[in-house]
C-alpha cells in the first residue's frame, strides 16, 4: 500500500502542467506522508490547485486515516466516486513501496520518466478538519508487483485527466487499471 509519494515542484508548475489555477506559487513539501497537506487538482468552475490533507477520516471502528481506495464498490467510496465534483488529480513525481523484512525495510521509488509530474486518480471530501483526499489503487503491474504484489496507485494517462474529473461513474471506474510497466521505472538505489 502506497503511504509515501514525492513531489519535486512548485504549485505554479503543477497549475501549468494540469491546466489549472493556483492561489500561490510556493514550492510543495517534497515527501508526502498520510495526514499531511498536499496539493491536488479539483474541477470546480475550472481546474484549481488546492491543498488538502491526505487521508479520509477512518470509518467506524477504524483507527488510521484511509489513504488508498481499492474497493470501488464499497459504500464508503460510493458518494465520492459517483460525483465528479469529488474526484481529483493527485500530482506526484514518484511513489514509494517498501521492500524487506520488518525492521530492515528500505524505500523503493517508482516514477514515470516521460512525465516528471504525473497524476494519481483521487477522491476528496469535506471534513471537519478541512478537505481530505485519498487515491485509488489497483492490481500492480509486473514492475511494481516484484516489490509490492498487492497493489499500486492508479496513475492516469494525461489524456484521461478530463475523463477522470468529469466522466460518469462507469467511465471513471474503468480507469482504475495498472499503468504499463514499460512506461515506468524502478529507480536504482
Amino acid at each position: 500500500m502506497c503511504t509515501l509519494y514525492a513531489l519535486k515542484t512548485t504549485r505554479a508548475h503543477i497549475a501549468d502542467i494540469f491546466g489549472a489555477t493556483a492561489a500561490t506559487t510556493d514550492p510543495v513539501a517534497e515527501d508526502v506522508y498520510p495526514k499531511r497537506l498536499a496539493p491536488v487538482i479539483v474541477n470546480a468552475d475550472n481546474r484549481q490547485v488546492q491543498d488538502m490533507r491526505w487521508g479520509f477520516p477512518p470509518p467506524v471502528n477504524g483507527k488510521a486515516p484511509v489513504v488508498n481506495v481499492r474497493n470501488l464498490t464499497s459504500p464508503f467510496w460510493a458518494a465520492a466516486l459517483g460525483n465528479p465534483q469529488r474526484r481529483c488529480l493527485v500530482p506526484a513525481s514518484r511513489f514509494c513501496e517498501w521492500e524487506g523484512e520488518a525492521g530492515f525495510k528500505r524505500k523503493r521509488w517508482f516514477d514515470v520518466p516521460q512525465q516528471p509530474l504525473f497524476a494519481f486518480a483521487g477522491l476528496w471530501r469535506p471534513t471537519e478538519a478541512g478537505p481530505a483526499f485519498a487515491f485509488l489503487t489497483c492490481a500492480p503491474n509486473p514492475l511494481v508487483a516484484a516489490i509490492h504484489p498487492k497493489a499500486m496507485p492508479v496513475i492516469l494517462h494525461p489524456e484521461d485527466h478530463a475523463l477522470w474529473l468529469g466522466g460518469d461513474r462507469s467511465e471513471a471506474s474503468a480507469l482504475a487499471a495498472p499503468y504499463p510497466s514499460q512506461l515506468m521505472r524502478l529507480e536504482p538505489f
